[in-house]
């Protein structure tokens, strides 16, 4: 039987990881400890995959190496496709021109988000603009579930728009930092 641990792991940027060099063989090259020039160190953590310590000896690591904001892309464009079928979804069934025109909206605004997110240069607006539509549809269906209290359908998407709205934060904070 294989059992995991997660255990928090200092990660800073590449490039200065790469500027000191590695200091300790035990340490991974990608998760060193970074220290400023004033002798405070500023450290980001991660989470690594580890596999438990056996009696065998042999010590593995299976670290997750991609971060949140890696998927910010992909999740724009899931986001968008939801939000485009839920609109037309209710537009069939109810005849709701308001839900079909949000749908389109969403859909527009995520694809803008993701085709910006596509080039280095225009990333950061792609980012910014996938934060926006999100914490904007956070609010729409935070404030339709308020006001109608059933859980269904603003429920969903307002926790669906809540991971969208954190995935963008990541990616947004992460390339800014």
């Amino acid at each position: 039987m294989m059992s995991f641990s997660l255990s928090p792991l200092v990660t800073p940027f590449p490039a200065i990881a790469a500027a000191k060099g590695a200091s300790n063989s035990n340490e991974h090259p990608k998760f060193l400890p970074l220290n400023l020039q004033n002798g405070k160190s500023k450290d980001l953590v991660g989470i690594c995959l580890r596999k438990a310590k056996s009696c065998s000896g042999t010590r593995r690591r299976f670290c997750c190496k991609s971060q949140l904001a890696d998927f910010a892309a992909v999740t724009s464009a899931a986001y968008g496709v939801l939000l485009f079928s839920g609109g037309l979804f209710a537009f069939t069934k109810s005849g709701s021109k308001g839900s079909l025109f949000g749908g389109l909206t969403g859909a527009a605004l995520m694809a803008s988000a993701y085709f910006l997110m596509q080039a280095s240069e225009t990333k950061a607006i792609g980012e910014a603009l996938g934060f926006g539509s999100a914490f904007l549809f956070s609010s729409v269906f935070g404030i339709r579930l308020v006001a109608t209290r059933k859980l269904i359908p603003a429920g969903p998407l307002l926790g669906v728009s809540i991971c969208a709205l954190v995935v963008f934060a990541s990616a947004y904070l992460q390339d800014s930092l």
